[in-house]
């Protein structure tokens, strides 16, 4: 049996962990490193650092912090935000990330997937995708996606449910999040981290139907995120909404659970998870 994978999230600012609630109205939650350190003695299964404003602000991830994190953890590391080129990937996998994680550029330009996954391995490219439910109302009719040609084929229709974003949550697409999960897969990623920008730091629930959604969809792993409140929570998500691996801050940073009251929670559902 698979095990599910516990998460927890860095989400970066200038040099400090944050957390919002919808990707907006950022409070500080610590220093990363120290933080990374005490997520890897609690037993975590891997830790995730996202530059939220890199790409947003046109610059690269902040490496030297990267470095830093990766001296202090002895457990997968995945490492996104302003990544550009696959000269940026190699240069995070050699300040010690072990995947990377790909969001706006691998929409802006799909080719960087495919180009990724043939250098390095797709098992160290991760698609990131931040989605947002979309409303009846919407003009699907002359939506026509500013974005590479070759996603053309997998804008928003009728049909749709999820909308990709961009530039951490500030741009719309016109993508048909469900589609450019399959896409992404198509072109040669290894896993997908998938972020309601509705639930996220809400505290109550992920969006399980967006999750299994996607995760029927793809034969590669999921990891859930947006809107982790309880241990219940993340249940809920990797047993009905199918994700491989369920990622949270919030209850992390401010002590409302524990990676190892989460496991003990999960194991005692049922669920399997690892112990080493």
């Amino acid at each position: 049996m698979l095990t599910k994978r516990i998460i927890p999230c860095l989400d970066v600012d200038s040099g400090r962990v944050v957390k919002g609630i919808s990707f907006v109205d950022l409070k500080d939650a610590g220093d990363p490193v120290e933080l990374a350190a005490f997520y890897y003695h609690q037993g975590a299964d891997e830790i995730v650092f996202l530059d939220i404003t890199a790409s947003s602000e046109g610059r690269g991830t902040i490496v030297g912090l990267v470095e830093r994190v990766s001296r202090e953890v002895f457990i997968p590391l995945t490492v996104g935000g302003g990544v550009r080129t696959t000269t940026d990937i190699k240069g995070l996998l050699e300040a010690g990330a072990d995947k990377v994680s790909i969001n706006t550029a691998a929409v802006m330009n799909p080719q960087l997937l495919r180009e990724a996954s043939k250098l390095f391995g797709s098992q160290c490219i991760v698609t990131a995708i931040d989605a947002r439910i979309t409303y009846s109302n919407a003009d699907y009719g002359n939506n026509n996606s500013p974005f590479d040609s070759e996603l053309q084929d997998i804008k928003l229709s009728e049909n749709s449910r999820w909308e990709v974003f961009l530039h951490g949550g500030r741009t719309p697409t016109g993508i048909d999040a469900v589609k450019w999960a399959e896409k992404a897969q198509e072109l040669g990623a290894g896993e997908i981290l998938l972020t309601s920008m509705d639930a996220d730091g809400h505290l109550d629930g992920f969006d399980l139907a967006l999750t299994q959604s996607i995760s029927e969809r793809l034969s590669i792993p999921v990891i859930a995120s947006g809107g982790a409140g309880s241990n219940e929570h993340i249940f809920d998500v990797l047993t009905k909404g199918k994700a491989d691996a369920a990622l949270a801050a919030s209850i992390y940073h401010y002590g409302k659970t524990s990676v190892m009251e989460t496991k003990n929670f999960l194991s005692n559902q049922g669920v399997a998870v690892r112990w080493d």
